[in-house]
């Protein structure tokens, strides 16, 4: 059971109206403070993020992920978090974006288990590939990136799995959009980068799939 409108929440919709963004909705609010409760439990005991202060994690992590989840294009049934991690931003986008079928892929045996955990919590219908994310079969009409090791060979990894007509898109830094875009190779129609609201020029890069 979710808890009541308390904790996070207020701070983090202050955080948002600060970066020009909406606050979340009740529902989504006591679903990123349920969320965070986990996600600092669980990080006593497993590197979930380096990132201990609460403030930071909040600007850093749910505003921008949030932020990312408005502004994927409408229309997406199905997205893969490639590389999943402590949840961003796939579950912030199965938060906001409800309709979105959203898979996370996670390697790491420990931090899979903590995605269970977190989308056990929350109740989110939210499927778990507990696996190399470049090893699955299906294709999704949007497939996620943020934040994950060797970035521009994941990329590449990543673009086979979008869909035709489909996206791939990039949370990144300004400087890094180019080797991104090379990366994804060709068939790619790329999006002028929409800048996030954190600082080192942090930007969603979304290429569609032709």
């Amino acid at each position: 059971m979710i808890a009541p409108l308390d904790g996070i929440a207020p701070r983090l919709n202050a955080l948002l109206r600060e970066a020009g963004q909406p606050p979340l909705s009740s529902e989504a609010a006591m679903q990123c403070d349920a969320y965070h409760k986990v996600l600092m439990r669980w990080n006593q005991r497993i590197n979930l993020t380096a990132i201990r202060s609460e403030d930071e994690i909040l600007r850093r992590h749910f505003v921008e992920s949030i932020a990312a989840a408005r502004a994927l294009p409408i229309g997406i049934a199905t997205l893969l978090d490639f590389g999943s991690g402590a949840g961003f931003p796939g579950l912030p986008i199965a938060i906001c974006r409800p309709q979105i079928a959203v898979v996370l892929a996670e390697s790491q045996m420990k931090k899979a288990a903590f995605l269970r955990e977190a989308v056990r919590t929350l109740s989110l219908p939210v499927e778990i590939f507990s696996g190399r994310a470049e090893t699955i079969v299906r294709k999704f009409d949007c497939v996620i990136l943020r934040a994950v090791d060797r970035m521009a060979e994941s990329v590449q990894a990543a673009a086979s799995l979008v869909s035709t007509g489909g996206w791939l898109a990039l949370l990144t830094t300004l400087p890094m959009t180019e080797s991104l875009k090379s990366a994804a190779g060709t068939g790619f129609s790329w999006n002028q980068p929409a800048p996030l609201p954190a600082a080192d020029a942090r930007v969603l890069l979304l290429g569609k799939k032709s």
